[in-house]
């Protein structure tokens, strides 16, 4: 028997009109891409949303059509979100990090019918212009004197929000109908699109905001630096407007003393992103004395924390890092490792440790481990094992792609090698493609990079296996000086102290930078290319 409910469909334009509804004078703070802080509250960029709306189907856009965003973290982005999926379309939000092949790739393969871009991307777009066919608009985000300076050949945003009514009643859906479209950044072979309904997105937004997870509340000032143009900002813009929190958008100004500026002036207390942009931000404070006054809890995803990261932003800031982990086809979230009573009960030291973990799943995602012949293994926090992944905000599929040898036997396979503890705690190894296999045995890249950036003198580090003429694959250590003295020596002797001796790299080479991938990782398949014959050269003839 069926149960008696109302079926009402949840759609993402649900979540604005709530947000301008219950938390209509709430702010949002968005430093604009012209340089000025802004400030809208829900209840207007509800208005805007709507006006945008009508300007989108006025444009010819409807339901089903793919419609790309080449844009940084704004007020203007925000509105986009809820613009085109409100009216039954696709918000294709595009990584302007990615190599321009890539992007020609993904706006053609998405069959893009209109972009909205910022300033900052004018050039890039007009260089991919010429093949992109299906491209049949261009909205530039921006008023009307800076469109008609920069761009008069494209339409201005303001333009076409000036001339729409502020009177719009959104359409009703099914809620499984695609709201967004999120590519992977394509390390390897094409980039792939993962489609998420609105069904979903709903859904993940409730995960995200729960107490367990980032813990999303009305009272919460979020700064999300993670960009809105990779997997939707990790939900923040969904969550923030379900719960009607404080909303801060950082821009294109993601350097130290810009995040310092709107973190300090807007009291942020939950802030979000990559390690990369964290090491910049710690950077910063250290070398000018500042000491973040509000913020209780920074969430790191993307790539694994380390312990050196952990460790200043609590004893220096007070800030408990969050490590989280989540995939483009997960919407992205999976786990979160947050600081429970029984945590935060630990001496520091042993809580730090604690903390490296990629945490238990949020509810809906079930995690199993297996070997390589589909057996599942053992949940001790020892055993290693491929990781995989299913839930309700899961993607079962690539968008127009044939391959599903990921989706097999009703699971997503990540790529990832993890282990899974009693407390159903998980902690990343490494990715299947990272992990060193020596004499047969694992080494994980994760782990010694970890134990590097644990000695003080380093700015960056990262671990990659390569061929070794005995060995099969040894490490080799990459790493950037935090200073002009770096002791390699004590380098050495510091990892020593933390790992197996086997484990300790036969090489330890220092860099000016390390390459990254669009999404803010170190670009471990470049750093393989570039020093593939490392080991197989006599140690005279080595770089």
């Amino acid at each position: 028997m069926q149960g008696l409910m109302m079926n009402r469909h949840l759609l993402v334009s649900d979540l604005l009109e709530h947000a301008a509804a219950q938390h209509g004078q709430q702010s949002i703070i968005s430093r604009s891409v012209e340089g000025p802080i802004v400030r809208h509250t829900y209840a207007q960029i509800a208005q805007r949303s709507r006006q945008l709306a009508q300007a989108l189907l006025a444009l010819g856009a409807g339901p089903g059509d793919r419609i790309g965003t080449l844009a940084w973290n704004t007020h203007r982005h925000f509105e986009a979100y809820y613009a085109i999926s409100g009216i039954g379309a696709i918000t294709h939000t595009i990584n302007p990090r990615l190599f321009p092949e890539q992007l020609r790739y993904i706006i053609n393969h998405a069959d893009d019918r209109i972009l909205l871009v910022d300033l900052s991307f004018i050039p890039l777009l007009r260089q991919l212009l010429p093949q992109l066919p299906g491209v049949e608009h261009i909205i530039l985000m921006t008023d009307y004197e800076q469109q008609s300076l920069q761009a008069p050949d494209w339409l201005c945003y303001e333009t076409l929000l000036a001339e729409q009514s502020p009177n719009f009643s959104w359409p009703r859906f099914s809620d499984e109908q695609a709201s967004a479209l999120c590519y992977t950044s394509g390390t390897t072979g094409n980039p792939k699109g993962v489609l998420y309904s609105h069904y979903s997105t709903l859904l993940h937004a409730m995960a995200a905001c729960r107490a367990d997870a980032l813990g999303i509340t009305p009272e919460s000032c979020v700064l999300p630096v993670v960009p809105m143009f990779h997997v939707c900002a990790w939900g923040v813009p969904y969550a923030a407007a379900m719960m009607g929190s404080r909303l801060i958008l950082p821009g294109a100004a993601l350097d130290g003393a810009s995040l310092t500026e709107l973190i300090q002036q807007e009291q942020a207390d939950l802030l979000l992103g990559v390690p990369t942009v964290w090491m910049g931000l710690l950077r910063h404070l250290h070398e000018n004395h500042i000491r973040l006054q509000h913020v209780k809890r920074v969430v790191v995803g993307g790539s694994a924390a380390p312990l050196s990261m952990i460790r200043e932003f609590d004893e220096n800031h007070s800030a408990f890092v969050v490590h989280a982990w989540g995939m483009t086809e997960l919407s992205p979230l999976g786990t979160v490792n947050l600081p429970t009573p029984e945590i935060m009960r630990l001496p520091p030291l042993e809580r730090y440790q604690h903390q490296l973990k990629q945490g238990r799943p949020v509810f809906g995602i079930e995690l199993a481990i297996f070997d390589d012949k589909n057996h599942r293994l053992a949940h001790d926090g020892k055993t290693f094992g491929h990781l995989r992944v299913r839930g309700p905000w899961v993607a079962e599929r690539y968008f127009r792609h044939e391959d599903l040898s990921a989706f097999e036997h009703g699971w997503f396979d990540t790529g990832d090698i993890a282990t899974l503890d009693e407390a159903g705690y998980m902690q990343i190894v490494d990715r299947a493609k990272d992990v060193i296999k020596s004499g047969g045995e694992w080494i994980s890249s994760i782990d010694l990079e970890n134990a590097a950036m644990s000695y003080s003198g380093l700015r960056e580090a990262c671990v990659i296996g390569i061929p070794h003429p005995r060995w099969d694959e040894r490490p080799l250590l990459l790493v950037v000086p935090g200073h002009e003295d770096l002791d390699l020596a004590a380098l050495r002797d510091h990892l020593a102290a933390h790992v197996a001796r086997w484990w300790l790299p036969d090489s330890i080479v220092v860099v000016a930078e390390l390459p990254h991938t669009a999404t803010g990782k170190l670009s471990k398949l470049q750093l393989r290319n570039q020093y593939h014959d490392y080991y197989l050269k006599p140690e005279q003839n080595r770089p």
